[in-house]
């Protein structure tokens, strides 16, 4: 049996797998209903240690990461707003946070951490 299997057949990975699979689905959720997107950061903080020495405790800092610099960036571009450059501001980061949910939820589907280089 390969590494990989071993690895989606371990009931801690499945279950840890389960939870950031839910918090990527909040955050592409939050484009409709913005509080999905302070709930997956709930989750991830919630959930954290359940992860922790596992693969997909990659994937929670790539998450909590998301969240944090998208809130700034809203803030940032909320503020901004009223100088003209908001507006870009906020579509740039929709774009970025869109980037970062596909990139990271392609890789838990293929059993990849977030990061090559775990040091």
């Amino acid at each position: 049996m390969s590494n990989q299997a071993e690895i989606v057949d371990d009931p801690a990975i499945a279950s840890a797998k389960r939870s950031a699979t839910i918090v990527y689905a909040l955050q592409a959720v939050a484009f409709l209903l913005a509080v999905t997107f302070i709930a997956a950061a709930v989750v991830n903080y919630v959930k954290k240690s359940d992860v922790e020495n596992t693969w997909v405790a990659s994937h929670f800092r790539w998450q909590i990461r998301t969240f944090w610099f998208g809130a700034l960036w809203v803030v940032f571009g909320i503020i901004t707003l009223i100088m003209g450059i908001g507006y870009f501001i906020l579509m740039g980061t929709a774009v970025w946070v869109i980037y970062r949910i596909a990139k990271g939820w392609l890789a838990l589907m293929d059993n990849k951490p977030m990061y090559l280089d775990e040091s």
